[in-house]
């Protein structure tokens, strides 16, 4: 070999794919510090919600002016979420999601020390009120899977969704665990520290969400690219949006009833609060592998598997009025919303371009948390009139639509993703 050849070799062209090799690297390793802190996030932000699903039915049951009321704090807990993330959405798009984020996790605080005062003062309706902005914070908490998924490669995205919706088995235990705790801290106020240690929690995330670092905004993705009405005729978009409705909604009908209905059935607060801690850890347990699933089985096989679960749940639970009948129920449940909830995502980012991403998740969130509101208006009132196994005979009709949506998609799926 010739000097020449020697100097070539060794020179600024050979140094370059090293460099980019490096460049990359570097990338990945703050892709995944971005997704490891959005799942301690998960896990911190989750725990709020966790206290509110099983304070809110019996909280309300203590304050309201009737016992056909006692759910409806956890109804506008779940209104917040569909109002609030439409203009989450607009903030992300236009400010950058950390924006976002920390806007929700100052929505989390003030939840927290709202609930406190309201029971201090024995008021159900600001109680009530409370309950928006920590919708607001559980709407802005659930777009860090779509996060997630900008900080890798396309064929990580599965992957990085389940890996922060991973860290919500911790908010399975931190959440029940804060509510047992705290619960009888300040007699005779019932919960009130408990609202309080939840506001620090959702402070606690603010923090760990300062660190994480996301591409700012383009002109185009603050433009939104098409419209929407393109974007929503797509039917995979259709059948994503179904699927994901029927998955929060049930799960949010019948955890919604489940604690309130395991007290009137003469069991214990413990016995209620142990319930929900597995149902949380059920919940976001699988997501270890579900997108490993999602990869190899496809997203639609993955969404069929989680609505099979959520009717077996409803099944279980039709079988008896025992500890073990609520537990299993409960279970079964949150490992059926996993998959539905998760594959229903993972075909969202099947739809829109990049440009489109912030405007069309916000909207899918949107259509999803919106119509669950209606299964958790009208859980308390059907609970209260016919009692726990009608909450459970009606899941199975929301079912039944959502399997033939998919069924119906079978021959789309072909198509191309985003037109």
């Amino acid at each position: 070999m010739t000097q020449a050849e020697t100097n070539s070799s060794t020179g600024p062209e050979a140094e370059r794919p090293s460099a980019q090799g490096a460049f990359a690297q570097g990338a990945f390793a703050q892709g995944m510090g971005n997704v490891l802190r959005l799942a301690t996030a998960q896990a911190l932000a989750g725990a709020n919600a966790v206290v509110v699903y099983a304070t809110g039915a019996i909280v309300g049951n203590t304050l309201a002016p009737s016992s056909a009321l006692a759910t409806l704090p956890l109804s506008v807990f779940v209104v917040g979420m569909a109002v609030c993330t439409i203009p989450a959405g607009s903030i992300a798009r236009r400010h950058g999601r950390r924006a976002a984020f920390l806007a929700g996790t100052g929505c989390g605080v003030l939840v927290g020390l709202l609930s406190a005062l309201a029971v201090l003062l024995g008021s159900f309706w600001l109680f009530c009120a409370a309950m928006i902005p920590g919708g607001a914070y559980a709407a802005v908490v659930l777009s860090f899977r779509f996060a997630a998924a900008d900080c890798v490669e396309a064929e990580r995205r599965p992957r990085a969704m389940s890996a922060v919706m991973a860290g919500g088995v911790f908010s399975g235990v931190i959440g029940p665990q804060l509510v047992t705790l705290t619960m009888d801290l300040w007699p005779p106020h019932l919960f009130m520290a408990t609202f309080l240690a939840q506001a620090a929690v959702a402070a606690l995330s603010a923090l760990v969400l300062a660190g994480v670092r996301l591409p700012k905004p383009t002109a185009a993705e603050a433009a939104g690219g098409r419209p929407l009405g393109v974007v929503v005729r797509q039917p995979r978009f259709v059948t994503a949006v179904i699927c994901g409705i029927v998955s929060y909604l049930l799960m949010n009908f019948i955890m919604t009833a489940a604690p309130l209905a395991m007290r009137l059935c003469g069991l214990s607060q413990e016995a209620a609060n142990l319930g929900l801690q597995w149902h949380v850890i059920a919940m976001y347990g699988p997501s270890f592998f579900t997108g490993r699933l999602i990869a190899r089985f496809g997203a639609p096989g993955v969404v069929f598997a989680g609505l099979a679960l959520i009717g077996a749940s409803a099944v279980v639970g039709l079988m008896g009025l025992d500890v073990a009948h609520f537990w299993v129920s409960l279970i079964l449940l949150g490992v059926g919303w996993n998959f539905g909830f998760l594959g229903a995502s993972a075909l969202v980012l099947e739809c829109h371009r990049p440009e489109e991403k912030t405007q069309v998740q916000s909207l899918n969130d949107f259509i999803v948390f919106g119509t669950m509101a209606l299964g958790s208006f009208a859980s308390g009132g059907l609970l209260s009139a016919f009692g726990w196994d009608a909450v459970l005979w009606v899941s199975f009709v929301p079912l039944a639509l959502a399997v033939a949506a998919l069924a119906a998609s079978a021959s789309f799926r072909a198509g191309p993703a985003a037109g």
